[in-house]
């Protein structure tokens, strides 16, 4: 709670993604997307979108060896969660921006995405 009273939420409920009026959690995504086959560590973001507001993006680390198919992911997405659920954006990543104690910073990958610091897949 600031001074004037007004209650600010961080945390885990921050990471929602609000697209075109429907909350989607992160978790559900990720753990759909580390399912598959070629993924070992996956962060799933909400990035601005001029239309839906947000949209979904996949950052993906994939598995030693693997190749890294925007198809198939989508397959293996769609096969598993609803259209709106499915990342509309697949970015592959060498290494996480880490805390401390080892997670992912979503915050600071979302401010590299606005910088444009990725390519997508």
């Amino acid at each position: 709670m600031d001074a004037r009273g007004y209650v600010r939420v961080t945390g885990r409920v921050k990471e929602m993604i609000i697209r075109g009026g429907e909350n989607l959690l992160p978790a559900e995504i990720e753990t759909t997307m580390l399912e598959h086959p070629s993924v070992a560590e996956t962060a799933i973001i909400g990035v601005p979108d001029p239309k839906w507001g947000e949209i979904v993006a996949c950052f993906i680390r994939p598995k030693k060896g693997a190749f890294v198919d925007p198809n198939a992911l989508l397959i293996h997405c769609r096969k598993n969660l609803s259209p709106q659920k499915t990342p509309a954006l697949w970015i592959e990543v060498c290494e996480w921006p880490l805390t401390g104690s080892g997670k992912i910073r979503k915050f600071v990958l979302l401010e590299q995405f606005k910088a444009r610091k990725f390519t997508q897949v």
